[in-house]
């Protein structure tokens, strides 16, 4: 078998009303994805997003030709043409998907096959006031959800807590809260800088009388000692990161140093689904956990899934949903059907044989950018 060529969709579907992410300073009137098939002799085609692949046409001609089962040939290339240029991970999705439909098999289930689904939490977008929270999280746990994450802006501290404290109050203490303080990366020409670490330490403790499950993202990727020192004073809250961070070098030095206690790197973002099954495989072998981040669309949603019900991921599985600003039919508006939790708020693996992505080769026509 040998790969004849990769194509890319590029689409971009206008978002009206606006959706104002909590880690952009800019609100999203245009939500952007590129599908990426890698087409073969025998006709199996394999389909990968999540990063929009930007340069990849520089990097075509080192994987033409090629077996697309050669997976660890092409993990190599990928990392030494995205040094070069972009992230190209959505690339290598596309290559496991193949390998699926090849074998007959999800894909998740030669990544180790040890969930067939996976608990999965709210994630929000979106800072919204105590009262619009609460009504959020009374519409997340009527959807089936058991768990929902909440962002606090550095700048909106109190009202972020506030938040917090109001969902805990409605809802209980059997349903889960995790508080993401998006501080370890920023989007591009957001030169704001992160919250010191006296005044993140302040925030965490706060949060800690909430129980919260864990706060995600509470400083830049470079303060490793930071890192360390919140989980030795807030014993009984987690720490969460890693989500964007590229470098596997810097993963495994986290690793070595117990900076976290949950690892989140994005298969079709940061590190791709080869090296983020080691590392997570690696974080369970020292008693740490694996949940990646998500929030791509629905395809780098699946890609995400098969490596974490593949190597055990958990406790829970992020779902990127915020009524009525981010929703199952936006985020996934290139598939023939969105990806939704069951009535038990799990995420299932799909049974098909890849990945399991349908398209709607119709709204990818009606969207793709000419």
């Amino acid at each position: 078998m040998k790969i004849t060529d990769i194509t890319l969709d590029r689409l971009r579907l206008e978002l009206d009303p606006p959706f104002h992410a909590a880690w952009d300073p800019v609100p999203r009137t245009r939500f952007d994805a590129t599908v990426v098939r890698v087409h073969t002799d025998e006709g199996i085609t394999g389909i990968g997003s999540g990063d929009l692949m930007d340069g990849f046409d520089t990097y075509r001609h080192l994987f033409v030709g090629e077996d697309p089962l050669a997976i660890t040939r092409h993990v190599r290339a990928i990392e030494t043409a995205s040094f070069h240029g972009a992230p190209y991970w959505p690339l290598e999705a596309a290559l496991w998907d193949i390998i699926g439909k090849v074998h007959g098999r999800p894909v998740a289930e030669l990544f180790g096959n040890a969930a067939k689904k996976l608990p999965a939490y709210a994630s929000s977008g979106e800072l919204k006031s105590p009262r619009e929270r609460v009504a959020t999280a009374l519409k997340v746990r009527e959807a089936g959800f058991r768990a929902m994450k909440i962002r606090i802006d550095r700048d909106r501290v109190d009202e972020g807590v506030a938040a917090v404290r109001a969902v805990r109050e409605e809802l209980g203490d059997d349903f889960a809260v995790m508080v993401d303080l998006n501080q370890s990366w920023r989007m591009a020409g957001d030169t704001a800088h992160a919250a010191d670490l006296a005044a993140t330490r302040r925030i965490v403790a706060r949060l800690a009388e909430l129980d919260v499950f864990w706060v995600e993202e509470p400083l830049p990727y470079a303060d490793l000692d930071g890192f360390k020192r919140l989980r030795a004073e807030n014993p009984g809250v987690r720490i969460a990161a890693g989500e964007m961070h590229h470098s596997v070098p810097e993963l495994l030095r986290f690793l070595e140093e117990d900076a976290l206690d949950v690892y989140q790197m994005d298969v079709v973002l940061a590190i791709g689904m080869l090296r983020a099954r080691t590392l997570a495989e690696l974080a369970h072998l020292k008693h740490r956990q694996f949940t990646p981040h998500s929030w791509t669309n629905g395809i780098g949603v699946l890609a995400n899934l098969h490596v974490s019900a593949g190597v055990g991921g958990g406790p829970y599985f992020e779902f990127p949903y915020d009524p009525p600003g981010w929703t199952p039919e936006r985020r996934d508006f290139m598939l023939a059907e969105p990806l939704r939790v069951d009535a038990d708020g799990c995420l299932e693996v799909p049974d098909r044989p890849g990945l399991g992505v349908e398209l709607d080769e119709d709204a990818i026509d009606r969207w793709r950018v000419k």
